[in-house]
């Protein structure tokens, strides 16, 4: 018994005469022929009635086609895997992403990946969102993690959300844990100096009606949480750019609540790689990674 065999007793069966079968398999009906005769005498029971009217499964014929099925299945899925890795071989992934994801979201995406593809070389670098875009129109980027939405050159697919958080110095009486804009009202802010950050927050104040007080524009978000907790004035961050927060900082919820989607992009135009569909699916945890949690 081999595998065409098998083939040939499905698509015989599928297409009701020997002779159509052998369009779809592209060989001789008597190939066709042979094959059938040869796993009937194998198996020493016939598995088709020929008639006028075509070829009939008999009843064992029935039982066997159902196990042939299994095993095609599973011939598919030996192809898959083995193609898979032909594609991955000493292939290469180049990963760009701005810092909070690349520091607390990648890492444990990527040893992920590795552990089942441990052939292919992975690379990431740190850049601005505005720079992982433009690595990925010039081609030196196969995936980039950058806040959504984006423009249509890039297809992306959500990974996380970010809430933006507010914090405080630490003083002898901690804030209350629900914050309400009137807390917020006479704070000085120490203001994030990236744009997409600061727009997202300057608009969430002024569609909430309210207007804050800027004290410093700082450049690190790390300069940032070191300033708070040092009492020269609360912040808003994504909370992963936040990470790690010290004991001398309160964290708390804004009063009407803020986030920013982190997504993965790929161009438009550049169909996917072997790796990169890999990778997209840790990412989505889908495909083979779809029972995995992260770490």
């Amino acid at each position: 018994m081999n595998i065409f065999q098998l083939e040939v007793l499905s698509t015989v069966v599928e297409r009701g005469t020997f002779s159509d079968a052998a369009l779809d398999l592209e060989v001789s009906q008597s190939a066709v022929s042979r094959a059938i005769a040869a796993l009937e005498a194998e198996l020493g029971v016939p598995l088709l009635s020929r008639g006028r009217f075509g070829a009939k499964l008999t009843p064992v014929g029935e039982r066997v086609l159902n196990h042939a099925h299994k095993m095609l299945d599973l011939k598919e899925h030996i192809d898959y895997e083995v193609n898979l890795e032909k594609g991955l071989y000493h292939s290469r992934l180049r990963i760009s992403s701005f810092r909070s994801a690349a520091t607390h979201l990648l890492p444990a995406s990527i040893a992920r990946f590795r552990q089942q593809f441990p052939s292919v070389e992975v690379t990431l670098s740190e850049l601005d969102p505005a720079g992982v875009e433009q690595s990925l129109r010039e081609g030196q980027t196969d995936i980039g993690l950058i806040p959504l939405p984006r423009s249509e050159e890039f297809n992306t697919i959500e990974i996380a959300r970010d809430e933006y958080v507010v914090l405080l110095p630490k003083t002898d009486s901690p804030p209350p844990k629900n914050l309400t804009w009137e807390d917020l009202s006479p704070l000085s802010f120490i203001l994030f100096n990236y744009a997409e950050c600061t727009s997202a927050v300057k608009g969430h104040w002024a569609q909430c009606g309210q207007s804050f007080e800027v004290g410093y524009v700082i450049k690190e978000d790390s300069t940032i949480v070191s300033m708070v907790a040092q009492g020269l004035g609360a912040a808003v961050l994504p909370r992963l750019a936040a990470l790690p927060i010290p004991d001398g900082v309160y964290v708390r919820s804004l009063p009407t609540r803020l986030s920013r989607i982190i997504g993965a992009a790929t161009l438009a135009t550049t169909p996917h790689a072997p790796a990169v569909k890999m990778f997209l699916d840790v990412l989505s945890q889908k495909g083979m990674f779809a029972h995995q949690t992260q770490a």
